[in-house]
């Protein structure tokens, strides 16, 4: 055999050897119970496994179906049933972007439903008789006389005929405003009808306790400080309507600075931006209660 094949030889022979060696040394080392050191390479294959076993388990989602289905059904012009089916998914969803999504869902589907001559079971089919009016059957309703209009597709106009038919939704509308939360819930029958975001009193001013509502205001004046500030001037901040309180210079109102709401910003007074206090003017008879909590 050549010199230079048993040179080869004898260095394999060598490593070998040596790797044995390295082996038995790092068995030695190690203390009772524990696993030799792990090479680098050993460590960087180990790591990704370490990781995913160490990451800490994504939250589980919410099943949004039933909140598909009930758009579904909204979208198919069956209101009445979006309207159950988004009330039951409130009752059992515990997932809070879930619910506010349901929430707001429901909010769309209640205006159009009172806003419309959609079916639903509340509704009555009412006969106009001799000497009624919009007013007058409002009142008896517990409603306004825009709902009235909206739903029947009266546009303005305020005369009715006797014989003529009406569908008029009675209902039992209530107010909630919470000034930490800066929000505002309308129920009706103490059921969720629709929840807005509003702006109260810098400081708490926003007094607390149980109100109603006495007047309703298009392009309302401001009277300030003795002056009356007429609608449309810069000064006046009240926006397009203005829902007056059984409590002295205090009401629900808009506003031409929408960026204050959700902010304890007001002078006292609960604001939304005009088109919200829009619905609210349209929907809120006098007499609505109206309770502000902290």
């Amino acid at each position: 055999m050549k010199s230079s094949v048993k040179f080869a030889l004898l260095l394999v022979l060598i490593a070998a050897v040596a790797l044995i060696a390295y082996g038995f040394g790092r068995r030695q080392n190690a203390a009772p119970g524990e696993s030799p050191a792990a090479t680098p390479a050993e460590q960087a294959a180990a790591a990704p496994a370490k990781a995913a076993a160490s990451a800490t388990p994504a939250p589980a989602q919410a099943n949004r179906e039933p909140l598909e289905k009930a758009l579904a059904l909204r979208e198919a012009g069956k209101l009445a049933e979006a309207r159950e089916a988004l009330r039951d998914l409130l009752t059992h969803t515990n997932d809070a972007q879930l619910a506010a999504d349901a929430q707001k869902a429901l909010g769309d589907v209640n205006m159009q439903l009172l806003l419309t001559p959609t079916p639903a079971p509340e509704k009555v089919d009412y006969v106009v008789q001799s000497g009624d009016s919009l007013g007058r059957i409002a009142r008896q309703f517990n409603t306004t006389i825009a709902v009235i209009q909206k739903a029947n597709g009266l546009h303005e106009s305020i005369i009715i005929q006797p014989s003529q038919r009406l569908r008029v939704t009675p209902t039992k509308l209530a107010v909630t405003v919470s000034k930490s939360q800066n929000t505002l819930l309308v129920s009706d029958d103490g059921r969720f009808f629709k929840l807005y975001r509003c702006g109260t009193g810098q400081y708490s001013t926003t007094p607390v306790g149980t109100f109603k509502i006495t007047d309703r205001i298009a392009n309302p004046p401001w009277w300030k400080d003795g002056q009356t500030i007429p609608f449309g001037d810069k000064a006046n901040v009240l926006g397009k309507y203005w829902l007056a309180l059984d409590i002295p210079h205090y009401g629900i109102h808009g506003t031409w600075e929408p960026e204050t709401i959700g902010h304890q910003s007001s002078q006292g007074c609960i604001r939304l931006i005009n088109e919200d206090v829009e619905e609210l003017f349209i929907i809120l008879p006098p007499g609505t209660p109206v309770q502000v909590t902290e």
